[in-house]
């Protein structure tokens, strides 16, 4: 069995189980007992056997990256409440003007030349490293909600427990890669000390590689710190350990906030995803090529920025780009125009040479149906095909970013390990062309019983440990559970099933005397 197909063999279609289906408890008993393994059976990240999809040709790429050089040289962008990054423009040859920069051509272009088209992330579990860049994908869980929702307790604001509990499952989810940043926002503690807690529990209840904090630059440099107990100093200087999401203020604007954690983070030689937030029509032009202009200006000026930190700085050029109603102004989820935007941005990172995010399982819906099901998979899809590197929002995302989902979560995880599984290719090895089979079956029989089949089924197809294929008077018998129900189920069985990775003794009370140092030093703040 192939290590990158672990989950597809654990949750296949099991010839089998199919041939007992009328015993052993039925189906359910059967599925939550698939459903109940997780961690230890971690996929490694995708290193694609599929090629990319491109909407654009290459001469329409040159025109979107001469209108970015039009905008760059004669528009610029704004680098606001921040003396020291005017003057490190100032002398790299830009013209600072104000809080205005603008950029000769070939300047930022030129920058990026230092910028790695590849590089690893390291986890404390080694056997977790993920490859950001080239062929590979990495998905990466919901970031930034104020909400939770499941069906138990319908919608409510999230605390500590919830946010560990989203490490946990992070850490459950065979396909999940990567334990991800602001899985939701724990509003319990208080906004100048939560950070320090949620850092905390990717460090201890996770050994999967996770993102930092960017809300200040005092909480970058305490994401740096404790890296710094955790792998050692030396290790972090040398070596990327954590990730961090940098929004532009778009349209064509870095504030302070953005630009202290950038700073910080860069000149530690930490990763940076260097990600414009639009919302087409409000914060972009309505129109795909005029939004990858602006998208393309601000992420390139703020990678090549991190250069300017560090030479060799390892960043992503990333996206977040989302329709709008042009009736209601609300975000819309799952539309034609978004995934446009998105292969066209792909295109533009592999002609930069660096690697590309995007994301993610994404919806507007407020409960995990099938408005939910159709946007995401609409956003998940061209991520795929694009070649996105580093999928953030994979899994849990509702209600436009609002609400983190317990049920949708691992309804995710489910398609997730789908997308994994088609991304692996066609199998044209000895076995994968089955000649064997062909042979001994001939005409006019079947192939359940030869040895081909026998020595393939645990892992020939893919099986959903959610989806109910049985027949209706089964299904019936079991319940009449809707998936929905049946993930609550799922992700209360991991969180049951849940054993934290060991952690070395005097790591974990260096961290731990860190953070409480820290809380100590300064009064609770709520705003």
């Amino acid at each position: 069995m192939s290590d990158d197909l672990v989950e597809g063999a654990e949750a296949g279609g099991q010839a089998q189980e199919r041939r007992g289906r009328r015993g052993s408890g039925g189906a359910e008993a059967r599925r939550a007992k698939r459903t109940s393994r997780g961690g230890g059976l971690s996929m490694p990240f995708i290193d694609r056997k599929i090629g990319v999809f491109n909407v654009i040709s290459d001469e329409g790429l040159e025109i979107i990256e001469a209108n970015t050089d039009k905008v760059l040289e004669e528009i610029g962008i704004e680098f606001r409440d921040d003396p020291e990054s005017l003057e490190i423009w100032k002398n790299a040859g830009a013209d600072v003007n104000g809080e205005r920069v603008r950029f000769p051509k070939g300047l930022v272009r030129e920058l990026l030349k230092t910028a790695p088209a590849q590089f690893t992330q390291h986890a404390r579990n080694p056997v977790r490293n993920v490859e950001i860049g080239g062929n590979n994908t990495v998905f990466a869980p919901v970031y930034g909600p104020p909400f939770i929702a499941n069906l138990d307790e319908g919608r409510r604001y999230a605390t500590i427990d919830d946010f560990q509990n989203f490490v946990k499952l992070a850490y459950m989810a065979p396909a999940m890669h990567h334990s991800g940043g602001t899985l939701c926002e724990p509003v319990d503690i208080p906004v100048n000390k939560r950070h320090l807690d949620m850092l905390y529990a990717h460090m201890r209840y996770s050994d999967k590689p996770y993102m930092g904090s960017v809300t200040h630059p005092e909480r970058a440099e305490d994401t740096v710190a404790m890296a710094g107990l955790m792998f050692g100093e030396e290790f972090v200087h040398n070596n990327c350990v954590t990730i961090s999401l940098i929004n532009a203020n778009s349209p064509l604007v870095f504030d302070s906030t953005m630009l202290g954690a950038l700073k910080v983070y860069a000149r530690a030689g930490q990763a940076t995803v260097i990600s414009p937030f639009i919302l087409a029509g409000a914060m972009s032009p309505v129109t795909v090529a005029g939004t990858l202009t602006q998208i393309l200006a601000e992420a390139s000026v703020g990678m090549a920025f991190a250069q300017l930190c560090r030479p060799g700085a390892p960043v992503v050029f990333g996206t977040f780009a989302s329709s709008i109603s042009m009736q209601t102004g609300a975000p819309t989820f799952g539309t034609p125009e978004p995934a446009l935007v998105l292969f066209g941005a792909a295109a533009l990172a592999r002609r930069l040479n660096v690697p590309f995010r995007s994301g993610g399982s994404l919806c507007a819906s407020k409960t995990p149906d099938a408005q939910a099901a159709y946007e995401s998979m609409q956003t998940m899809w061209p991520a795929l095909m694009a070649g996105t590197n580093f999928v953030l929002h994979a899994a849990g995302w509702l209600e436009g970013g609002l609400a983190s989902s317990y049920e949708k979560f691992v309804m995710d995880c489910d398609q997730l390990a789908m997308l994994q599984r088609f991304a692996g290719g066609v199998d044209l090895s000895e076995n994968g062309q089955a000649m064997s089979a062909i042979e001994e079956v001939g005409p006019g029989s079947h192939y359940l019983g030869c040895a081909h089949t026998q020595a393939n089924f645990e892992d020939a197809f893919y099986r959903s440990p959610l989806a109910d294929n049985g027949s209706f008077e089964q299904w019936e018998a079991e319940g009449s559970l809707r998936v929905e129900q049946r993930a609550n189920k799922q992700y209360k069985r991991w969180l049951a099933d849940y054993e934290a990775p060991a952690i070395d003794p005097g790591i974990d009370e260096a961290l731990v005397e860190f953070i409480d140092k820290k809380k100590a030093s300064m009064p609770d703040a709520f705003a």
